[in-house]
């Protein structure tokens, strides 16, 4: 009777062990988000402009990549048809000056981050708790994006939560 149950353990054991799921986290994957939204929130605290444009954009690429003059007239075209036209240097410095003025702080903290279900590149919502002169807002969602070239992006950040202080 012992001899069956040992061998009836031991086929159980190798049946949960083939059934089992490894987990594997990329580190890049798991870091890469929230240090670009780290380097963006360093960048917006000491107003590097061009810092920033390189940090936020779509999976296409960063918003300061604003390209040459005769990419720009063949995405101005592409627009015309849906597609986005390009921005030039100056729009691109006036969103990230924006930008930089509201989320000015004296500290932040990452709180969470997960994966976002159901979108089409791979994305990452970071929730940041921002200490601003005013107090702290916490839970501000940065929605980062993983680029065509292997750069996480910054695509989405949560401003009207951060001008309203957290309500």
């Amino acid at each position: 009777m012992k001899a069956h149950a040992v061998a009836a353990l031991l086929l159980a054991l190798t049946s949960a062990q083939a059934c089992s799921t490894r987990v594997v986290v990329d580190p890049a994957t798991a870091v890469g988000p929230q240090l670009s939204v780290e380097r963006f929130l360093q960048a917006a605290n000491t107003r590097d402009l061009d810092a920033m444009g390189r940090l936020f954009g779509t999976h296409e690429g960063p918003l300061g990549d604003t390209g040459s003059t005769f990419g720009c007239a063949f995405k101005k075209i592409g627009s015309w048809f849906g597609g986005e036209a390009c921005l030039d240097r100056r729009d691109v410095e006036l969103r990230m000056d924006a930008i930089a003025s509201i989320l000015r702080h004296r500290d932040y903290a990452v709180t969470a981050q997960q994966r976002v279900a159901g979108r089409t590149h791979a994305t990452t919502r970071l929730l940041v708790d921002l200490t601003l002169d005013g107090g702290t807002v916490k839970g501000v969602p940065f929605l980062v994006v993983h680029g065509s070239d292997g750069r996480w992006l910054v695509q989405e950040i949560d401003l009207a939560r951060v001008m309203a202080g957290g309500r």
